[in-house]
C-alpha cells in the first residue's frame, strides 16, 4: 500500500489526519494519504497569497521551461502514475496510460501558451480623441487560484488547472477528489522537480466542506471547479465576488443521419463513448438519436457492441469498462435503468451489475422526462430513440438543461452548418461522438454545463486580465 504526504507550498507534509483510499474494483486498501484540515488549508491559502508577486515575476520562458521539464518527468514515470490511477479510480489500464499521455500534451500546450504570450497593438487614431496615440495590451496574472477537481480524470483534469496557472504566473491551491488524490500528488512532484518555486502550488487532499470554505476567501482571485452541476453552481453562489470557471455535467446527445454510410464505425464509436471508463465522463454518450430509416441496422450493431464490450478487472490489458467509482454510484445507475424500464423503456442489452461493474446497457423508447434521458447518468448506459427529420433531432438534442458537446454523424455540409447554428452546446463534433476532445482546444459548455472554457489557451485567459499601455 502506498503512503503519500500532501504537498504544501513546496514541501511534503503530514496533514491533520489521513485518508485511506480503497480500490473500487475489490475494496482493498491501496493508499494512505495525508489529509489536510482547516489549518493546513489556511497555510496553503496564505502561502499562495504571499507568493503571488514572485511567481508572477517569473519570465515566460522560465514558466514554459518548468512545464516542459514537468512533462518529461511525468512521461518518465508513466507506468507508476498510471498504476495509481488504476488502483484509486478503477480506470482501465489502457485508458489510464492514455490519460498520462493526454496530461503530457496538456502541459506541452500550456508551455506553448507561456512561450508565446499575446501582445495586442491598436492604433487609436480612428477617432479624434485618439489621434497620435497607440495602445499596447498584454495579459497579467489574475492572482491566486483555488482549484477543485473530480475523480474521473484525476491527472489530466488537474493538468488542465495547473498547466495554464503556471503559464499565467498564478499560484494554486488544489483540492483533488478524495477517492483519487495520488495522480495530483504525482503531478505536484513532477512540477517540484521541474523547478516550480516554493509557494506556487499546494495540493491538499481534504474534506469537501473544508475546501469549499475557501470559495469565499478574498485572497483567491479565481475559483476553477470541475464536477457536478449542483455543487458547481452552489460554489458559484458563494464565490460571486470573484471570477469563476465551472466545467460541469452533461447528458450528451449524438445524432445519426441516414447519409452516414459507415454505420458500423458509428456504432463502434458510440459504444466506446457510452461504455468505456464505465461511462464516467461528463461528455459520455447518453442519448442516441438515430433517423428512423437506419435505426434497425444501428440498433443491432449497438446491441452487439454492448454485449461484446470488454468489461472486468481494470488492471487487465483488454478491459475498457471497469468498476463504478463506488457502490453508491453503482446502485444509483442501476436504479435509473430500473426506473426507465418501469416507465416503458425497452431493455436491449445489459441492465445489471456483476459485483462492482455495471454491464454496458442500452435501452430504447425511454420517455423524455425519465432521469435516464433528462439528467446525467455518469454510468455505462445510453438511451436509443428514433426521429423523422433533422430539425426534430436538433430540437430533441436541445431539450436538456445541459449543453456541453454534441456529435452529428452526417456528410451533408448544410446540415452540419445547421447543427452548429442550432445546437445549444459548447461544441458540435461532426462525424464523431460528443466524447471526442483534443486537449488544446477550447472546451466547456452552456446552460447547466458550466461557465467559461478550458483548454490551456482558454484557461490562460480565465487566469489573466488585460493591462493596457497608451503611448503618444
Amino acid at each position: 500500500m502506498r503512503e503519500q504526504k500532501l504537498f504544501l507550498a513546496g514541501s511534503w507534509s503530514d496533514g491533520e489526519d489521513e485518508l485511506l483510499v480503497r480500490s473500487p474494483w475489490d475494496g482493498r486498501p491501496v493508499a494512505r494519504v495525508a489529509r489536510g484540515g482547516p489549518a493546513t488549508l489556511e497555510r496553503a491559502a496564505e502561502s499562495a497569497a504571499r507568493s503571488a508577486g514572485a511567481i508572477a515575476a517569473l519570465p515566460p520562458d522560465r514558466r514554459a521551461a518548468i512545464l516542459e521539464a514537468a512533462r518529461a518527468d511525468l512521461l518518465a514515470r508513466k507506468e507508476e502514475v498510471a498504476a495509481a490511477i488504476v488502483e484509486e479510480a478503477g480506470k482501465p489500464r489502457t485508458l489510464a496510460l492514455a490519460e498520462v499521455d493526454r496530461a503530457a500534451d496538456t502541459l506541452l500546450a500550456s508551455a506553448h501558451v507561456a512561450r508565446y504570450p499575446e501582445l495586442v497593438a491598436r492604433d487609436l487614431g480612428g477617432f479624434a480623441s485618439g489621434a497620435g496615440r497607440i495602445a499596447l495590451t498584454r495579459r497579467v496574472p489574475l492572482g491566486p487560484v483555488l482549484a477543485i477537481t473530480p475523480f474521473n480524470f484525476p491527472l489530466n483534469l488537474v493538468a488542465h488547472k495547473l498547466g495554464p496557472a503556471v503559464a499565467a504566473g498564478c499560484p494554486v491551491v488544489l483540492k483533488p477528489a478524495s477517492q483519487t488524490p495520488g495522480a495530483a500528488l504525482h503531478l505536484a512532484a513532477s512540477l517540484q522537480r521541474a523547478g516550480l518555486p516554493d509557494g506556487a502550488l499546494s495540493v491538499v487532499p481534504s474534506r469537501a466542506a473544508d475546501a469549499e470554505r475557501l470559495a469565499t476567501d478574498p485572497r483567491f482571485a479565481l475559483l476553477t471547479f470541475t464536477g457536478s452541476h449542483e455543487i458547481g453552481f452552489g460554489l458559484r453562489e458563494k464565490a460571486w465576488k470573484r471570477r469563476v470557471a465551472l466545467e460541469l455535467g452533461g447528458n450528451a446527445a449524438v445524432i445519426v443521419e441516414p447519409d452516414w454510410d459507415d454505420l458500423a464505425d458509428a456504432a463502434r464509436r458510440i459504444a466506446g463513448a457510452a461504455f468505456a471508463w464505465a461511462g464516467q465522463s461528463c461528455i459520455s454518450v447518453q442519448r442516441v438519436l438515430v433517423h428512423r430509416d437506419v435505426a434497425p441496422v444501428l440498433r443491432d450493431l449497438l446491441v452487439a457492441a454492448a454485449e461484446a464490450f470488454p468489461v472486468g478487472d481494470p488492471a487487465a490489458p483488454a478491459t475498457l469498462c471497469g468498476p463504478m467509482i463506488d457502490a453508491a454510484n453503482r446502485d444509483r445507475v442501476l436504479s435509473l435503468f430500473s426506473s426507465a424500464r418501469t416507465a416503458g423503456g425497452k431493455l436491449l442489452a445489459g441492465g445489471a451489475a456483476d459485483g462492482s461493474v455495471v454491464k454496458p446497457t442500452l435501452l430504447e423508447e425511454v420517455p423524455e422526462g425519465e432521469p435516464l434521458v433528462a439528467d446525467e447518468l455518469f454510468g455505462p448506459g445510453a438511451a436509443l430513440s428514433t426521429y423523422a427529420t433533422f430539425d426534430e433531432a436538433l430540437e430533441r438534442a436541445n431539450a436538456s438543461r445541459y449543453g456541453l458537446q454534441a456529435g452529428v454523424f452526417t456528410r451533408d455540409v448544410a446540415k452540419v452548418r445547421r447543427a452548429w447554428e442550432a445546437l445549444e452546446v459548447g461544441a458540435v463534433i461532426q462525424g464523431d461522438v460528443p466524447t471526442w476532445r483534443s486537449d488544446p482546444m477550447p472546451y466547456g459548455g452552456v446552460k447547466g454545463s458550466g461557465v467559461g472554457r478550458e483548454g490551456p489557451a482558454s484557461a490562460f485567459l480565465e487566469m489573466t486580465e488585460e493591462r493596457m499601455l497608451v503611448l503618444r
